[in-house]
């Protein structure tokens, strides 16, 4: 049960925390000594909770040192929180003030705690948000090409898109290592591949953006993915549902395979067309196969079984 908690506005040189039961604040260095004395500063308080934004590499650090010292950890959405500051007319901004509304968002929100991401799917994470920046980088080439005149310019713009391509396969065969190199990420991904439509890469962005998959009710991680449809009515007026929230990154990773999969899936296949016909906008009709793939996956992962057509 927890018994308090805590907000820490995490930034590259500080951490500001503030504890919600005696409005204590105080800020520490965000470096070992720093983490060391905010865990001496925290006490030994079985289940404290605390309240954090992801600031990129700042927070790793000091949110590992408090996963290892076993205490409940809430990764807030930065909008998320700005939104609740808002909501509570809360609008000046600095840190200290920020590890205060963080604090508070935990207690009146009661939010839930969450494992932290390990550091080797944090090393994965890095390495695909690395992949990710030199497919734009990519697309820019291409683009560029078909304006091009001048054969320097070509030349140039044709050697940066060979280097993008050597690149982005040496990160592909070192995701496929480290994922190999780990036999329950290993057992995961091969589940994974199993399902019609979806890659190694589409597998990589699931492990990677969505460890979670497989330890989910099906609301959950259909809510997770942001593949929920959100209700829209007030009174005797009802507008129509959508989709909103959860991991952008999710979503695209399954856009592609959804159509792939309604292609060689017989039962994507023809629940697609069921859908269409029955009138869905086909937009909407490419989500629902979408949310029917997380749904399969996360029910393979839980029951720890490739994919057959017995099982689909």
């Amino acid at each position: 049960m927890t018994k308090d908690t805590i907000g820490v506005d995490v930034s590259k040189d500080h951490l500001d925390a503030h504890r919600m039961s005696d409005g204590a604040s105080r800020r520490f260095a965000n470096d070992k000594h720093g983490h060391q004395a905010l865990l001496k500063w925290l006490g030994e308080n079985t289940g404290t909770r605390i309240v954090y934004e992801p600031t990129g590499a700042y927070h790793r650090a000091v949110e590992r040192r408090l996963a290892d010292a076993d205490l409940a950890l809430v990764k807030v959405n930065p909008r998320q929180a700005r939104r609740f500051a808002e909501a509570t007319g809360k609008l000046a901004k600095t840190d200290r003030l920020d590890a205060a509304m963080l604090a508070r968002m935990g207690a009146v929100l009661d939010l839930e705690a969450r494992p932290v991401r390990s550091s080797l799917l944090n090393d994965l994470k890095d390495l695909r948000m690395a992949r990710e920046s030199l497919v734009k980088n990519r697309t820019a080439a291409k683009n560029r090409a078909k304006n091009l005149t001048l054969p320097i310019l070509k030349r140039h713009n044709a050697e940066q898109l060979r280097q993008i391509e050597r690149q982005m396969a040496a990160i592909e065969k070192e995701i496929m290592a480290i994922v190999k190199a780990d036999p329950d990420l290993a057992r995961r991904f091969d589940i994974l591949v199993s399902i019609p439509g979806i890659s190694a890469i589409t597998a990589f962005a699931l492990l990677i953006d969505m460890p979670e998959l497989g330890m989910l009710e099906n609301g959950q991680a259909a809510s997770l993915a942001g593949l929920a449809p959100v209700p829209r009515q007030s009174g005797d007026w009802t507008g129509r549902a959508y989709i909103r929230g959860g991991r952008a990154n999710v979503r695209q990773a399954l856009y592609m395979p959804s159509l792939v999969a309604m292609r060689f899936n017989p039962e994507l296949k023809a629940k697609y067309e069921q859908l269409v016909a029955a009138g869905k906008p086909p937009k909407k009709a490419i989500t629902a196969i979408m949310r029917k793939m997380i749904l399969l996956a996360n029910a393979l992962l839980r029951d720890s079984r490739k994919w057959t057509p017995s099982l689909h």
